[in-house]
């Protein structure tokens, strides 16, 4: 068994695209219209038949609650294996992402939180 596709929500596909594949580097693998909205998925250019993320409306009415409160405590919505946090830091630093936590050491672990501009939390990490 494995991980095909896990999702976040989105406040606005469009504006998500863009900024899952202009900012953070990934490429559009699917988009297929259903009703107004679209099933619309990004993946890792270096693994473009892996792990699918789907940019999902969230319309719900229980999602809006639980993203605000994901956010306001601070817990990421998702997160991102990147080689290095720092550079990668750096590189979305100097595209304008805002970073709600700088490059953090702990232990073998480094983690950096930014603001996906769509009502998430997102997490990059390096395992070493």
């Amino acid at each position: 068994m494995r991980i095909h596709l896990t999702s976040v929500f989105v406040d606005d596909q469009d504006k998500a695209l863009r900024f899952y594949t202009d900012v953070l580097g990934f490429v559009k693998k699917t988009e297929v219209p259903v009703g107004e909205d679209r099933w619309l998925t990004v993946v890792s250019p270096e693994d473009p038949d892996g792990t699918e993320l789907l940019l999902e409306p969230d319309r719900h009415p229980a999602v809006r609650p639980y993203k605000e409160a994901l956010v306001q405590d601070g817990i990421p919505a998702a997160s991102f294996a990147v080689e290095d946090v720092r550079a990668e830091f750096d590189r979305l630093r100097g595209l304008g992402v805002r970073f709600t936590q700088e490059p953090l050491e702990m232990g073998q672990v480094t983690t950096a939180v930014l603001d996906d501009t769509c009502g998430n939390l997102i997490q990059i990490v390096h395992s070493k």
